[in-house]
């Protein structure tokens, strides 16, 4: 489902981004709870989620500051993990206009998560930076604001309520992909060839040793250049 423009892009976003900051808020408070068990403190854990704002990332960062690795090792290691926000940025440059400046280009940069990037995509026609800024001010506090409780009252929550609030998010994914693909069968049929591509990746020998973040970059790339070959777009569409 498009998403039609409105005459304020940064309140569209805003209110697009109120079920992303929900699901946010959950899953980073499930951060925060193992920001506490790594030794972090509030006011770290909370600048941790700020700075990076990836749930995949900053659980690993987590674990080899748990394990009191070298810090060239964390480095690589959330580098390579959010390696796929490489793709989709590049993906998401083609929704601006050619008059978007440089400025705006670099700063939405920032605000590029997997939900973010998302609904950007959804929006009809260019997008505006000001829809990306007004998604990423409801939506990274929340991030922050979830990892930060986490740390200070997580600990007094029973495991398996932790673990449930951590299943919002995977709704919100389903809310995002599960109307265009109603419309386009083809989209249907490349989201249901990445899941099956994904559980089998993680099984398969050599392929299931790499890291979560470059299984999803190689499954990206893959499908994508399948689909560019088997079903090509115009640059008017």
């Amino acid at each position: 489902m498009k998403r039609k423009s409105s005459s304020s892009p940064f309140l569209s976003g805003i209110r697009d981004g109120i079920p992303i900051a929900l699901g946010y808020f959950a899953v980073s408070f499930t951060l925060g709870i193992a920001a506490r068990k790594a030794g972090l403190n509030a006011p770290l854990a909370g600048l941790m989620s700020a700075a990076m704002v990836a749930s995949a990332g900053e659980f690993a960062a987590l674990g080899v500051i748990e394990a009191s690795a070298p810090y060239l090792e964390m480095i690589l290691t959330s580098l390579v993990i959010n390696l796929r926000y490489l793709l989709l940025s590049c993906s998401l440059s083609q929704k601006f206009g050619p008059e978007t400046r440089f400025f705006h280009r670099f700063f939405v940069g920032f605000f590029v998560t997997d939900e973010i990037a998302g609904i950007s995509f959804a929006r009809e026609g260019h997008l505006e930076p000001a829809y990306v800024y007004g998604a990423g001010t409801i939506s990274v506090p929340a991030w922050v604001a979830g990892t930060v409780l986490g740390v200070l009252v997580g600990a007094i929550l029973p495991p398996f309520l932790s673990s449930a609030l951590g299943v919002a998010l995977y709704g919100m994914f389903l809310a995002i992909i599960i109307p265009p693909a109603r419309k386009e069968k083809f989209l249907a049929v490349l989201v249901a060839v990445s899941m099956l591509c994904s559980f089998a990746f993680a099984y398969i020998p050599g392929i299931r040793t790499l890291s979560s973040g470059m299984r999803i970059i190689l499954i990206t790339v893959l499908l994508s250049a399948l689909a560019a070959v088997v079903k090509p777009r115009t640059e008017e569409a």
